[in-house]
């Protein structure tokens, strides 16, 4: 079997100001691997679609954003290893970054967000 390629990798974007890197998983092979096997990450994962998701034999703790249909924030909780994440009623994706990044960017619900290519 040939190795998965990486996802894409852009830009995660707030009213204008760069959050961070963030790569796109929007492929079924992608979004199962999402994080798992990492020991952490550098900006952001964002899964699409996605409307929950699991810490199960991850190996970092991690803050997840649900975002609609809009990239708007939904919902906001950390999350740590071996926990089932219940699904989110009006989430499209999943933001998920290493616990307290989300924190540091101050993100909250109603945060409209936008992912950009990197140029």
């Amino acid at each position: 079997m040939a190795p998965s390629s990486p996802p894409a990798a852009a830009w995660l974007v707030r009213e204008g100001k760069v959050l961070a890197s963030v790569e796109v998983a929007d492929t079924p092979r992608s979004r199962m691997r999402g994080l798992l096997g990492r020991d952490g990450i550098d900006g952001a994962i964002l899964l699409a679609p996605a409307r929950s998701v699991h810490t199960i034999r991850m190996r970092f703790a991690i803050d997840v954003a649900f975002l609609d249909a809009e990239m708007m924030v939904v919902r906001v909780v950390a999350m740590v290893p071996w926990r089932l994440g219940r699904p989110v009623r009006h989430a499209r994706s999943v933001l998920e970054t290493e616990r307290g990044v989300m924190a540091s960017w101050n993100l909250r619900v109603g945060d409209r967000l936008t992912v950009t290519d990197h140029a």
